[in-house]
């Protein structure tokens, strides 16, 4: 069984960086996108919630309005009732008759106060319903429109970036697989903890990159000789030397210009 070639550390290290400059990019279109899809799904739950406020206030408005013709028509029961009692007091027989139509005629009147009354505290919240509707429906178009300008900005960021993202994350993973899985996940692991993301950088001035820590000449050379794997004792990221790194620079600024074709 034929033996497995073994992959020299400088290639190793090359393929790492130009994962790194890979996953950079990647990190940079996702940060010009920034915010803006998590703004863009909680101004859809706001509007969610402030229409189905708006259908919950309307239906309350329906059914006040509803009452006060409710209340009207009783009134306009009771006064025809009322009339019919004043008709029958010219036919009254004896008192008892007399004073059982005065008695219906009171309840009619009764019944005709407390529908006026209620039709003043049905029409005093619908109102207040109208208000806090207007309220709402203002508060809801300025929402929509702040969505629809929101999507342009989302839209016109996704159209000028999508493709490119798809493509470098096309070219991350076929470039990982090409990386053993061990420096993988040391690689993931690095980058997860430093907070720009950067897992492997070059020697910058004697220093790690975007590191104020001196990096010793005995270990600069060791670096540069790409024997071996070495990391900053300071931020734990892995090191490379700056040739290295211009080299896979210009390698790779091919593909980022395919990309954004």
């Amino acid at each position: 069984m034929a033996k497995k070639k073994e992959v020299s550390v400088e290639k190793k290290l090359r393929s790492l960086f130009d994962l790194q400059l890979i996953d950079s990019r990647i990190d940079e279109i996702r940060s010009v996108r920034g915010e803006l899809p998590l703004e863009v799904e909680d101004l859809e739950n706001e509007i969610s919630g402030l229409n189905s406020r708006l259908e919950d206030f309307n239906s309350e408005h329906k059914e006040y309005q509803s009452q006060v013709a409710l209340q009207k028509n009783n009134i306009v029961v009771a006064k025809e009732e009322d009339k019919k009692y004043e008709g029958n007091l010219k036919n009254v027989r004896n008192n008892r008759e007399y004073n059982s139509i005065q008695k219906e005629q009171e309840y009619q009147k009764l019944e005709i106060e407390l529908s006026e009354k209620r039709i003043r505290e049905f029409q005093a919240k619908s109102e207040l319903k109208s208000i806090s509707i207007e309220e709402v429906q203002t508060k809801l178009d300025e929402r929509n429109a702040h969505l629809s300008a929101k999507n342009d900005e989302l839209s016109s960021i996704m159209s000028e970036t999508e493709k490119e993202e798809k493509l470098l994350l096309k070219k991350s993973k076929e470039f990982s697989e090409n990386i053993e899985e061990k420096l993988m996940a040391s690689y993931h692991k690095i980058r997860s903890s430093v907070r720009n993301g950067l897992a492997i950088v070059p020697v910058e001035r004697g220093a790690s990159g975007g590191s104020y820590f001196a990096i010793p000449p005995q270990t600069q050379m060791e670096i540069a000789s790409r024997l071996k794997i070495i990391t900053d004792e300071h931020s734990g990221r892995i090191l490379v030397d700056e040739k290295l790194a211009e080299e896979e620079r210009v390698k790779m600024s091919s593909i980022f210009k395919k990309s954004r074709k």
